[in-house]
């Protein structure tokens, strides 16, 4: 583990950079200041990157269209890769037909609407139609009665053996310095505890969210793990993940990890990234390449 000053020492050493998002690029604020040059630099250095985030909250389009509203318009929806294509691809092999239930907003659902199937939102589910939920997915903490519909949520998976998916697996994300709110990840796992039955997850650490992303480069060019780095503010997430799969990982101290917490959290849970660094931004004074 080596702490870094300049971000950039970093990159230099890699063909391919994946980046989580919240944390790493943006904050509740807003864009991590500076970070607008990293991917300047990226794209000066004709560096292969993408954005390999635990958001199902909405499309690759939509997440791409966030950042160009921010001002960084580097980023393209093909360079977003998110743990809502996988939950796809899982309903594309696996569930045929009837209804797809979801917690979450009409634009995380775009994920489960672009399998063909079926689409409700938890509280349009009845007694008129249970018999046809063959899935249930939590997708996004917001866009739904965290009373009524959680209390459904359950009693349609006591009445339900279907296939569950959480789509997100983060338990909580930053509102403010100090403050952190309730994700989805969070909420699934009191559900699941509630019924006694074991949820299919999909995101970071899981190691299928890093194949997703590998092989999909693979298909156009070879790449060894060697030559990825992964960046994460997250220990049990980002920085787990990409240890698990075989990644040097970067621990930027920008969003869920703080300064002052980074030694004793990485002591604590014995999560150990390659690199730390203070944020990803690139430090130079005009392009030393």
């Amino acid at each position: 583990m080596k702490r870094i000053e300049n971000f950039k020492s970093i990159i230099d050493k890699y063909e391919v950079v994946f980046f989580d998002a919240f944390g790493v690029i943006k904050t509740y604020q807003g864009l991590v200041p500076g970070i607008e040059d990293t991917f300047a630099y990226l794209e000066a250095t004709k560096k292969e990157y993408y954005i390999v985030t635990n958001d199902a909250s909405r499309s690759p389009v939509q997440l791409a269209e966030s950042y160009h509203r921010a001002g960084l318009t580097a980023i393209t929806p093909d360079r977003v890769i998110s743990s809502g294509m996988l939950t796809k691809e899982y309903l594309d092999l696996k569930v045929d037909d009837g209804i797809v239930a979801y917690l979450g907003t009409e634009d995380s659902a775009h994920y489960i609407d672009s399998s063909g199937l079926h689409t409700l939102p938890v509280s349009q589910i009845n007694i008129t139609n249970l018999d046809k939920v063959n899935a249930l997915i939590f997708l996004d903490d917001e866009g739904f009665d965290w009373c009524d519909d959680l209390n459904k949520t359950v009693n349609i998976l006591r009445k339900r053996t279907i296939p569950v998916i959480v789509a997100n697996t983060d338990h909580a994300y930053p509102r403010s310095v100090s403050d952190v709110a309730i994700a989805i990840g969070g909420i699934a796992s009191m559900v699941e505890n509630i019924v006694g039955k074991q949820f299919i997850r999909f995101g970071k650490p899981d190691s299928q969210m890093f194949m997703f992303a590998y092989d999909m480069i693979r298909n156009y060019r070879p790449i060894s793990k060697k030559e990825i780095v992964m960046v994460g503010d997250t220990l049990q997430t980002d920085i787990l993940g990409g240890n698990k799969f075989g990644l040097d990982t970067v621990l930027v101290l920008s969003g869920n990890t703080l300064p002052n917490d980074a030694e004793a959290r990485i002591t604590a849970t014995g999560i150990v990234p390659t690199y730390i660094c203070d944020n990803a931004v690139v430090k130079t004074g005009g392009f030393d390449f």
